[in-house]
């Protein structure tokens, strides 16, 4: 057999008993997840919360009931480990050795693995695999975090930041160490059932010994299955896709063929979801075997006949992909929508068009045709309401002192790349009639007393159905909420746990990568409305303006606007490709 078949065909042999395992195992872990929700929230709600959000995460620390969540959380990442990582590879050791074990048996086996994990190192493996793996990406990742990030507010600052970035930069290197000497960790605990301090050893020396091999062998592993993968895509839906667009068919037709290529690149598209990590884990456990004892395992499939059983279920996965392409072709324009009721708001006043947080600013966005403009207020010493983002004014005007410590006419003084520094008040008359105002609360004296404030001048000056009020604290924006019920508010949040979109304001503003379909989704069925921050990237930003999000708010607004009316004019495939994403995402 050659190298390439050698390195590809048993993994492509493998495929059906994986399949067959992770329907099994995928199950289990959302049976696990939804009463572990449930548990959650009961705690929750004993506290009259519906959510933890970003501006209260000290709740957890300082209630039994919090603690309690924190600690049935941990234990959670346990059991979510042992069926997502360790029952994968202790399926990849039973169809590498030829071991016939049912399910059921695998998935025992690694819930037993847990007792050797229940230990501070143990905590530690599961909180790197969990938490930190995910970010760097480096070592294995379960598919619950698969999507945790370091919010681009936060990433944001630490790039302009030297001393931050030199921190994170040796952060990361050390953790990408630490993941790398511990590659086969989780295989000493699971296969060997070795303490975890053992298995980290064993680890490291098996790394040291043999890291060039390892390299060599997960290169070549990528690069075959990367070769098998292009050559379905082109299969499946590169050369069926070319074909309909050249071919001289009726519209009618083209139309529906598109349809149903895209349903079978969406569906390949979760198989290779599917398959990637458990094919993996599966390379992985041969190296740790050969690193090990010298032991080549591979693989081999016993090739069987197709039965009646194996035809009716692929002529049933035929036929159901056909009749969802139809009913998708005979409601095209409600599933794939030809523009975008998306708004765009100007970040800051005009994003980085010009002066942040100035009246220039607002009249920028304007022009460039912006729904709206996110501002951010603060309190003088001497009890005005003046615009400016960060806790000084270093930034933007040279100033080291902050808002609450300077007096209005002090701030007057200030230039922002030659705009003044505008109050509250004025903003308020430049927008009118013009953009919506988002108001940010910021600062140290974002307080009841602010709130109270910009309610008061938002009334004075009629502009009650123009205006906003947002904020990272929550407790500000829901007392609010209850004060002032005709006040429209926003929570922007960054991280939140339990019923998010039953928080009690008109707007949830999401981080753009936390921004997911079904989060969206989740908040239009409790009637609020989404606000994507902050999206400035050309790609993100038509991903965000093809979505059912409500507004987004950026930097670039003249980029976003080309974007908006590229979006009008797009094609029924271009059409179908953003939804997919959106879906997807």
């Amino acid at each position: 057999m050659s190298d390439r078949k050698r390195i590809v065909l048993p993994f492509i042999q493998a495929m059906p008993v994986i399949f067959k395992y992770q329907f099994f195992t995928k199950l289990l872990i959302s049976t696990w997840l939804f009463l572990m929700g449930r548990v959650f929230r009961l705690l929750l709600n004993s506290t009259g919360r519906v959510a933890v959000t970003s501006g209260d995460f000290v709740f957890l620390f300082g209630h039994w009931q919090g603690i309690l969540i924190i600690l049935c959380a941990i234990f959670s990442l346990f059991v979510y480990v042992a069926l997502d990582l360790n029952t994968k590879t202790i399926l990849s050791r039973n169809l590498l050795i030829g071991e016939n074990v049912s399910v059921w048996e695998c998935i025992k086996e690694a819930l037993g693995s847990i007792k050797r994990l229940l230990s501070i190192q143990g905590v530690g493996v599961i909180l790197y695999i969990a938490l930190i793996a995910p970010v760097i990406g480096v070592g294995l990742s379960i598919s619950l975090t698969k999507g945790l990030y370091i919010p681009t507010f936060i990433s944001s600052v630490i790039a302009g930041t030297p001393l931050y970035m030199i921190a994170a930069v040796f952060a990361v290197l050390v953790f990408m160490s630490v993941g790398i000497a511990n590659l086969f960790i989780l295989h000493g605990i699971t296969l060997d059932k070795l303490p975890v301090k053992e298995a980290g050893k064993q680890s490291k020396q098996l790394i040291r010994k043999n890291w060039k091999d390892y390299l060599k062998q997960n290169i070549l592993f990528f690069l075959a299955m990367l070769a098998f993968l292009i050559m379905v895509v082109l299969v499946v839906l590169v050369i069926p896709l070319a074909l309909v667009q050249i071919l001289p068919l009726p519209d009618g037709i083209k139309r529906m063929l598109l349809v149903l290529v895209m349903n079978a690149g969406v569906l390949l598209s979760l198989l290779v979801d599917l398959f990637a990590t458990p094919l993996y884990i599966m390379k992985m456990t041969q190296l740790y075997y050969a690193y090990k004892d010298g032991t080549e395992l591979n693989y081999t499939a016993q090739v069987r006949k197709i039965h009646s059983y194996d035809k009716y279920s692929i002529l049933i996965g035929v036929i159901a992909v056909v009749a969802v392409s139809v009913v998708m072709d005979q409601h095209f324009d409600s599933i794939f929508p030809q523009g975008s009721d998306v708004k765009i708001i100007a970040h800051r006043g005009g994003g980085v068009e010009a002066a942040e947080n100035t009246i220039a600013g607002l009249e920028t966005a304007y022009r460039a045709g912006a729904y709206g403009s996110e501002i951010d207020i603060q309190r003088t010493r001497d009890g005005y309401y003046i615009l400016n983002h960060d806790n000084n004014f270093k930034r933007v005007a040279g100033e080291n002192r902050k808002p609450e410590e300077m007096t209005l006419e002090e701030i007057r003084k200030l230039s922002v790349d030659g705009e003044p520094v505008p109050t509250y008040e004025e903003v308020l008359v430049a927008s009118k009639g013009k953009l919506i105002l988002f108001t940010e609360l910021k600062g140290d004296t974002a307080d009841r007393k602010m709130a109270d404030d910009a309610v008061r001048m938002i009334k004075e000056y009629d502009m009650v159905d123009s205006c906003v009020l947002i904020s990272l604290k929550y407790d500000l924006i829901d007392y609010i909420e209850k004060t002032y019920p005709d006040i429209q508010t926003g929570f922007l949040t960054f991280a939140s746990f339990g019923d998010t979109p039953l928080l009690n304001c008109d707007y949830i503003g999401l981080e753009e990568e936390s921004a997911t379909a079904s989060a969206i989704s989740a908040i239009h069925d409790q009637n609020k409305k989404v606000l994507i921050w902050t999206s400035n990237e050309a790609r993100s930003q038509r991903h965000f303006l093809c979505s059912r999000a409500d507004a987004l708010i950026t930097d670039n607004i003249t980029q976003a606007a080309g974007i908006l009316e590229e979006i009008k004019n797009r094609s029924d495939l271009q059409r179908m490709t953003d939804k997919i994403r959106d879906i997807l995402s």
